[in-house]
């Protein structure tokens, strides 16, 4: 499959399918689902890479990262 310009990803047609067929409800809740896990793996691997941070300062590049998108 082709990517057109601009585009960074594809639903396969069998995703879209299982996606169609879930409730607005259900849509949220994966999206929910899927922007927890991303919140825990950041968390995690930025308190790995910078042991000198405390919570807080982690939590504050969380926040940063997940709300501008910024690496």
């Amino acid at each position: 499959m082709k990517l057109s310009s601009g585009q960074i990803e594809v639903v396969e047609d069998a995703m879209a399918e299982v996606l169609r067929r879930k409730t607005p409800a259900e849509r949220i809740a994966i999206g929910f689902s899927l922007w927890r896990s991303a919140n825990l793996i950041l968390t995690a691997h930025l308190s790995t890479s910078h042991p000198d941070w405390d919570s807080d300062r982690v939590q504050r590049e969380v926040v940063r990262r997940l709300s501008y998108g910024d690496p």
